[in-house]
């Protein structure tokens, strides 16, 4: 009989778990129409164009800073002023809407790592070049997203200043990440700010993101997500059939190791080991990319070029449980070692013959990061996914604080507590609360918090799930953006 529920229904219904039955399965979000319409402005011809003008410095090692024999036109300050010039540029287009900056600073003579020789050997001038989009509201705008790569090179030796170093995938990639991301989210306006940055002395050590995150503590930034690209160009060699165009990872820290070792202590004592607000920003990614990257379909870029107009492959953002790749290093970590959340960006499979290596060929093999295997849609299709990242936080409400799970009773139950965002934007606001299984690394129900509201107090429910069973986490949404979750600290 239509309408009629089986006993083979009614026994599968009750054998759900509690988690299951209470929760909705998570949905992908509506996309947002401003941010959708960005996407569609990212230009593969015109990061191709910037990489290819980051190859003709030569050499952006960054101690090639202290040489003054260099040819006119060369060398990582040559560099840092084009790319000041080209963030000028994207100002003038927006009414003067980006605030261009230099920070600028020496960096003194420092030892090797482990056996390795020393990398900066004299006092060596750096400077990280950023453009700040301000946030359209007053109380908004105090939160801030960034996004990052790094503009240095080298071969294989490190100190190497005047041999070619090109640098197109590692990381002039990323570099182009950040700047068609200022390009084109500049044209638009959201509530919080995004800051778009091009960093230098990576290579050395992450000395230009350690400077720049430090100065972001120190003036009390209120950093909720760093993104950071670095080898995103999507490395094409002949012959390669593993590569995939399709995937991109995404890294971040779990537990971070600057943390109190009290804090470190009672993360471990509850499982909360990829709980940490970077693993929690890699959630996000995931989410944003299952709404705007995984589906993409359409005739972007139609107006950019002769690049433009093909069919943009759908992009799957893959969560890597680690802070970055063995052996290797970056500038995301600056950021996390300050507490900020942070994450990194890198292509699937990696040629390390096209990496730090002086270009050559040998016994038929072609050594050097050129040009030619650089992926200019591959490298727009991050940079979508960066700018739907930021679009997406930047519009949300920031994340909830003081975010608790009351433990002081043996009971079934869970009791969820927070306080409001820091600095909300404007209108209503609310909350969902997300939870998934202990043995799963992504979201996978989400409530109404006002379906379980009032039961313990403004801001605060009581779910029938087994706080045992489950990780909870606890988001602020306006619209259809959400921040990242926040999981609950335990508290009596």
């Amino acid at each position: 009989m239509s309408g009629s529920v089986s006993v083979a229904q009614r026994r599968a219904s009750a054998d759900q778990p509690d988690y299951a039955r209470l929760g909705n399965p998570i949905a992908t979000p509506a996309p947002d129409a401003q941010i959708r319409a960005s996407l569609h402005e990212a230009s593969p011809d015109r990061i191709r164009q910037n990489i290819e003008r980051l190859v003709a410095f030569n050499n952006r090692s960054t101690v090639s800073s202290t040489e003054t024999d260099l040819k006119p036109g060369t060398g990582v300050l040559a560099a840092a002023d084009w790319i000041r010039s080209q963030f000028e540029e994207y100002s003038k287009a927006c009414g003067g809407c980006l605030e261009v900056k230099v920070d600028e600073f020496v960096e003194q003579p420092q030892p090797g790592f482990g056996n390795s020789k020393p990398r900066i050997v004299r006092p060596t001038p750096l400077r990280n070049v950023y453009a700040i989009l301000r946030g359209t509201d007053p109380v908004a705008s105090k939160r801030m997203y960034l996004v990052t790569g790094h503009y240095d090179t080298r071969v294989n030796d490190v100190m190497d200043t005047h041999g070619f170093a090109p640098g197109a995938n590692d990381d002039s990639s990323g570099t182009a990440v950040s700047m068609e991301s200022a390009r084109v989210l500049s044209q638009h306006k959201f509530p919080a700010t995004i800051v778009f940055v091009c960093v230098a002395g990576e290579e050395q050590g992450l000395n230009g993101s350690a400077h720049l995150a430090k100065l972001a503590k120190s003036e009390g930034w209120q950093l909720e997500g760093v993104l950071n690209n670095d080898i995103v160009g999507g490395d094409t060699t002949p012959g390669d059939t593993l590569q995939s165009k399709t995937r991109v990872r995404v890294f971040s820290q779990g537990i971070l190791p600057t943390a109190p070792i009290e804090q470190i202590r009672a993360a471990l004592s509850v499982g909360g080991e990829s709980e940490g607000p970077s693993r929690q920003l890699a959630r996000e990614v995931l989410e944003v990319d299952r709404t705007y990257l995984e589906k993409l379909k359409g005739n972007v870029n139609s107006a950019h070029g002769s690049l433009a107009g093909t069919q943009p492959q759908e992009l799957q953002a893959v969560m890597e449980l680690r802070l970055d790749r063995f052996l290797r290093g970056g500038d995301h970590k600056s950021f996390s070692d300050q507490g900020f959340p942070a994450v990194r960006f890198t292509e699937w499979r990696e040629n390390f013959n096209h990496q730090h290596q002086t270009v050559r060929q040998e016994n038929g093999v072609e050594y050097g990061d050129l040009l030619k295997f650089d992926d200019f849609h591959y490298i727009a299709q991050v940079a979508r996914l960066n700018m739907a990242t930021l679009g997406t936080l930047a519009m949300s409400p920031g994340v909830p604080q003081n975010v608790k799970v009351v433990t002081s009773n043996l009971d079934n139950d869970t009791i969820l507590t927070w306080d409001p965002p820091a600095s909300p934007t404007p209108g209503p606001v609310r909350y969902e609360i997300v939870w998934r299984e202990t043995a799963v690394n992504d979201w996978q129900y989400a409530a109404d918090a006002a379906r379980y509201s009032g039961t313990v107090g403004e801001h605060s429910v009581r779910l029938p799930v087994s706080k045992d069973n489950v990780f909870f986490g606890v988001r602020a949404c306006s619209g259809t953006a959400c921040s990242q979750a926040v999981p609950p600290v335990p508290a009596r």
